[in-house]
């Protein structure tokens, strides 16, 4: 199959490229390589060390013996190259990881919240009309996020996408299939929102067809493709902005530094290792929704976890002491998650759950880099509302009463 992955050279797009390259589909990766400028903009880079794209994509034909083509291009830009693109190459799925993907970056200024906004709305918006304007029968797979849904408490375990609903017109109850009400926390959430509504629209009006992953928070770093040569390795974020909590969490751990839990810890969180979100993507593109039937939306995740319960876990595995800080986000200081997922476990997902051994191995992969750590970037710095109080204010070593631990 004929596969264009879009921002394949970032977190989850380039261990998801080769996954696919190396079960025998035809991959083209689109990136504009924004993430390594924003690397520069922060200060920060990977943990691990990220080679230049091109050495890359030498590698894996040396590794694999197969190739990936790669075109620099902006999706939310350069429209008529991207047309041009979709028309020469024919691909017969694209899966769309092309949009800014950290919501502390979102919330860090005027700046990146505008920037989220026109990168991510722009992209979508002129990948699904350029689709639709080559004419081809091309397969839509978006990388969403849990986070459209909201953190509150909902009450209910939260279906893939969709609710039933009963509305009453005076003494007239009408039944009704309606998306799920989203509750975005961030822009960047936001965007994914709109996103949802722009699918909604294209699906409808020009029949393209579409699958949204709702996917988890990712941890671990490795799938078994990036692991066949240091230079195939992948991105392990730490900082502030754009590190997940459980990655932050192992990588704390290796270097001896407190594990950073904001607020209480009782935020429940959905989670997914690297290894199940390439599988997922897959099984997507395999099992396309038909023309007419309307988005097709999955939730990706396979497990929920309390932070203070992640963080407990990591400081039995390692030692190493919990700081509890303010919480730079609105949200609800506790919640509960009850996730749906059934649609990836009966497509054939054997989910891969929270091990001490991929633990280890994280931590393993972090210690062994730990040199490139720049202590000064792990603690979060972007806040969601004037007034509040940076962790990194409160987080200041040897300042008494500035820090609690565990």
């Amino acid at each position: 199959m004929k596969i264009m992955v879009l921002g394949g050279d970032g977190f989850c797009g380039w261990p998801t490229s080769l996954h696919l390259s190396g079960k025998g589909h035809d991959v083209f990766i689109v990136d504009n390589l924004s993430r390594r400028n924003i690397e520069n903009e922060l200060g920060c880079g990977s943990l691990t060390p990220v080679a230049p794209v091109m050495a890359r994509l030498s590698a894996w034909k040396e590794c694999a013996g197969r190739t990936i083509q790669f075109a620099n291009l902006d999706v939310a830009l350069e429209y008529e190259r991207l047309l041009d693109l979709i028309r020469e190459y024919a691909p017969e799925a694209v899966v769309h990881f092309a949009e800014q993907r950290s919501a502390p970056y979102s919330m860090k200024s005027p700046r990146q919240k505008r920037y989220t906004v026109d990168n991510n709305l722009n992209g979508t918006n002129n990948l699904l009309c350029a689709i639709s304007e080559s004419g081809l029968d091309v397969h839509v797979v978006h990388l969403g996020t849990m986070g459209v849904y909201g953190y509150g408490t909902a009450g209910i375990k939260i279906p893939e996408g969709y609710l039933k609903v009963k509305m009453l017109d005076g003494a007239r109850e009408v039944e009704a299939r309606i998306m799920y009400p989203p509750r975005p926390g961030s822009i960047y959430h936001v965007t994914k929102c709109q996103d949802a509504l722009l699918f909604q629209y294209y699906a409808e009006n020009d029949l393209l067809r579409i699958t949204d992953l709702h996917q988890g928070i990712v941890w671990g770093t490795n799938t078994p493709q990036t692991a066949l040569d240091e230079r195939l390795i992948n991105r392990f974020d730490y900082d502030g902005d754009y590190g997940t909590v459980l990655n932050r969490f192992l990588m704390q751990a290796a270097i001896g530094h407190p594990l950073t839990v904001h607020g209480t810890g009782g935020q429940t969180r959905a989670f997914i290792h690297i290894r199940d979100t390439v599988r997922c993507i897959e099984l997507a593109i395999l099992n396309p929704p038909a023309r007419k039937e309307g988005v097709k939306i999955i939730n990706q995740m396979t497990e929920t976890h309390r932070v203070r319960d992640l963080a407990a876990i990591v400081s039995g595995l390692s030692g190493a002491p919990v700081a509890y800080l303010e919480n730079p986000r609105n949200e609800a200081s506790e919640n509960d998650l009850s996730v749906e997922n059934k649609c990836l476990l009966e497509l054939g997902l054997d989910p891969t759950t929270l091990k001490k051994g991929l633990m280890e191995e994280v931590i393993g992969i972090a210690r062994k880099y730990a040199g490139r750590c720049d202590k000064s970037k792990i603690i979060c710095t972007s806040l969601w509302r004037q007034g509040s109080v940076s962790a990194r204010a409160q987080y200041m070593p040897g300042q008494k009463g500035k820090q609690k631990y565990a």
